[in-house]
């Protein structure tokens, strides 16, 4: 017996061992991204979306599982990977797609935190979103001091943001029978139904991450021999289900608690602001403090690890080297310019994540591509059952986005 305690002591040791990657990738899943068009979504169509965030997150698990496993059997992440395999034109077409995806993250992620100090503090948007600006750069800077350390505190943030949106969800209190319904039948009411779950495509399975993601398993990288990479990649697989389920739980309950508290009362939000504050009259102040400290810790957190995203992608694909300083400075540039003209943040966020849609399959294509070659992946290299799923994965993303485009130019959406 004490035998076996010690065998689950020592599994249970290297578990936590491993543990961080993806908890850092997860951030992305739960940006602000994720609230504007997963608030849009469920005070728009009630629960009808739900099933939009389940099949998101499969997909997402599956892609992020395929970024890891590349990182681990090659040593190198996807960027260095497509500057070995493809030629220069195509890797520097890869990387221009790359940069303006991770644009459009950014800039969801900069007005998100800026919004979140905005609704907590008062903070005037300008200086919230120069405040944003420093915060993001403080976490990226830790990186210094170890990789984990950033994990530490990305992963601390996730946490306040499951909490948080946890109190929203029990303070909702949301019909599960029509939750349960709507995750496994899939369904989409009218044409903005279709952009709004396209938006939510781009938010759930994001391209900057894919990149990063194989990056990040470097830090845990062992002596490789073909067994040890073999038992890297189960253990990180397990990291993956782990995060990508606590921001599935964190995605449906913002789909969850806007339908109950927004739908059924008639209410379309149509901004950030205007779903904080109408949260105090209808659930009192403590769900709408719970909201801004949630969109708070989204938008300092995954601004961080959007930072990180762009260096790997710019380093990888063309061998550049800009300082974090200033490419901080560059990605506040478009965030910075829709505070001072104006423009609806919430709109900029749901466009944000269409475009981010847009990209992600030239982003999964040289994914697929590459971790079907045996003299790349070695043991590691995919099976006949895996290479159909991320085909069939990327036909569904390049369909939906082609629905999009139809419905968009129709007039529909």
């Amino acid at each position: 017996m004490t035998y076996g305690r010690s065998q689950v002591s020592g599994w249970f040791r290297q578990i936590l061992k491993f543990l961080g990657p993806a908890f850092i990738v997860s951030v992305a899943y739960i940006d602000p991204g994720n609230f504007a068009t997963n608030i849009s979504g469920g005070s728009q169509f009630d629960y009808s979306l739900v099933w939009v965030i389940l099949w998101s997150n499969l997909m997402a698990i599956f892609l992020q599982a395929q970024s890891a496993k590349l990182g681990i059997a090659t040593n190198r992440n996807l960027p260095e990977m497509c500057a070995r395999v493809f030629t220069r034109r195509t890797n520097y077409c890869l990387w221009i797609c790359a940069e303006v995806a991770a644009m459009a993250t950014d800039l969801a992620e900069f007005l998100g935190g800026a919004l979140g100090f905005y609704l907590l503090f008062r903070i005037p948007l300008v200086y919230a979103g120069i405040l944003t600006g420093i915060v993001s750069f403080v976490i990226i800077y830790l990186e210094r001091y170890g990789q984990r350390i950033v994990e530490a505190v990305i992963t601390g943030l996730v946490a306040v943001i499951s909490l948080a949106y946890g109190l929203e969800v029990f303070l909702a209190r949301p019909d599960w029978g029509q939750v349960a319904l709507h995750t496994v039948l899939p369904s989409l009411p009218d044409g903005e139904a279709v952009l709004i779950a396209v938006g939510m495509l781009g938010a759930t399975v994001m391209p900057h991450v894919i990149y990063l993601h194989s990056q990040l398993v470097q830090c845990r990288r062992t002596p490789q021999t073909d067994s040890q990479k073999v038992k890297h990649f189960r253990l990180e697989l397990f990291d993956i289900m782990v995060a990508m389920n606590v921001a599935f739980l964190v995605n449906a309950a913002m789909v969850v608690v806007s339908a109950a508290v927004f739908f059924n009362r008639g209410m379309r939000v149509d901004s950030i602001e205007q779903a904080h504050q109408s949260l105090a009259p209808l659930l009192g102040s403590l769900s709408s403090g719970a909201f801004g400290i949630a969109l708070l810790a989204s938008g300092l957190s995954s601004s961080a690890v959007g930072t990180m995203a762009g260096q790997t992608i710019m380093k990888g694909f063309v061998n550049f080297n800009i300082p974090l300083t200033a490419r901080r400075l560059v990605t506040m540039i478009p965030a910075m310019a829709i505070i001072a003209l104006g423009i609806d943040p919430m709109r900029a966020l749901v466009m944000s994540q269409v475009v981010l849609s847009f990209a992600l399959p030239l982003a999964i294509i040289p994914l697929m591509l590459i971790t079907m070659r045996r003299d790349i992946m070695g043991v590691l290299v995919n099976k006949p059952l895996v290479n159909v799923t991320g085909w069939l994965i990327t036909a569904m993303i390049v369909s939906l986005n082609g629905v999009l485009l139809y419905l968009t130019f129709a007039g529909a959406a």
